[in-house]
């Protein structure tokens, strides 16, 4: 019991603001299919992010009149070519695929097939970032692969077609896309996933318009508009908090259960067959998030000296002096330098914890 509370606590706050964040982003998929057969991909892509973004903004001036203060670091010049490639990966070219995957794939399916997400922001996060993986990660990250297999074997409710494949790629995108944003997880979420909203809805309505879509009915915009600020845009914000807190790797398990949000609403919405490959691949799917989510991990390691800007309060990690022109009150945010530290706790690789094993 005391281990399993402390897990709890290690994963406070970031388990529950990944797990927000995968329940609109799971939420969203079936809720975008009943658009696509109304709206062109490239339109409907996006007006999704232009909703997102124009939300969001709509809610950042909001808390600005009525004197909200954010504690939020801003965006610096070094983010932007992070930036950029979050929006070309995760804000063109994920949206898009997806959007065409739909197009010729069950939603269920559709929606446990998004679990790839997860295996290849992981896989990105432990080849290229180095984050540390144990056993008990890897075997996850099997099981969830086993279930993705087994959705799309010949003779499954999906079949190893081009809509499988151009769901794969958007998998495949938003992992490179869940990496880049790591980088700058310790910035304002909600000014990220502003810009990458109405940057990507930008480019993907130019396209749409430059390829000859029309412009949908307005219950279609609608409808994009609210699936595109909750399922897109409070979505991200929420998962680069989860960033924050978790790591790379560790937000995209725990982001892992946004297809299975999907999939029982699918069943709902479009009256699908409840298959047996679909149970299966769900118990697999299911086993390797549980695997994720109970992983607890303690060593004594070291905090090498280090100057960065983030939202905080003075806790273990932030002894620090103030100079004048800091925003007093906690939490805030201003740059600020660690010194060395060694010590022992169970932890995750957030801001603090980016250290080799």
């Amino acid at each position: 019991m005391l281990c399993g509370m402390r897990a709890l606590h290690t994963a406070w706050p970031g388990a529950p603001l990944a797990l927000a964040s995968a329940a609109l982003f799971g939420a969203s998929t079936p809720f975008a299919k009943l658009l696509v057969g109304r709206v062109d991909p490239w339109m409907l892509a996006g007006l999704l992010y232009a909703a997102s973004g124009a939300g969001l903004l709509a809610l950042a001036l909001a808390r600005r009149v009525l004197g909200a203060r954010a504690g939020e670091a801003p965006l610096r010049r070094g983010d932007l070519p992070w930036l950029a490639g979050v929006i070309v990966c995760g804000g063109v070219a994920g949206p898009v695929l997806l959007m065409l995957g739909l197009a010729a794939t069950a939603a269920s399916s559709a929606s446990l097939l998004l679990n790839l997400e997860g295996l290849a922001t992981m896989a990105i996060a432990w080849l290229a970032f180095r984050e540390n993986v144990d056993r008990r990660i890897l075997a996850g990250a099997l099981a969830i692969l086993a279930g993705a297999v087994l959705l799309s074997w010949p003779g499954g409710s999906v079949g190893m077609d081009w809509g499988a494949i151009a769901i794969a790629g958007a998998c495949l995108a938003w992992g490179i896309d869940n990496n880049l944003t790591r980088k700058l997880s310790s910035a304002d979420p909600v000014q990220i996933a502003t810009i990458k909203g109405l940057a990507a809805g930008a480019i993907n309505l130019a396209i749409a318009f430059g390829l000859g879509a029309s412009w949908p009915a307005a219950d279609a915009v609608a409808g994009a508009a609210v699936v595109g600020f909750l399922g897109y845009g409070v979505s991200i914000a929420l998962f680069v908090l989860g960033l924050r807190h978790l790591g790379t790797a560790r937000t995209a398990a725990y982001f892992s259960t946004a297809p299975f949000i999907g999939a029982v609403l699918s069943l709902a919405l479009f009256a699908e067959p409840l298959t047996w490959q679909l149970c299966a691949a769900g118990l697999l799917m299911g086993a390797g998030v549980w695997l994720h989510l109970a992983e607890r991990h303690a060593h004594e390691h070291v905090h090498e000296p280090m100057e960065h800007e983030h939202r905080h309060v003075h806790d273990a990690h932030h002894r620090h002096d103030h100079a004048p022109g800091d925003p007093p009150g906690e939490p805030h945010a201003h740059r600020h330098r660690h010194g060395r530290l060694v010590h022992a706790h169970a932890h995750y690789p957030d801001l603090h914890h980016r250290h080799s094993h």
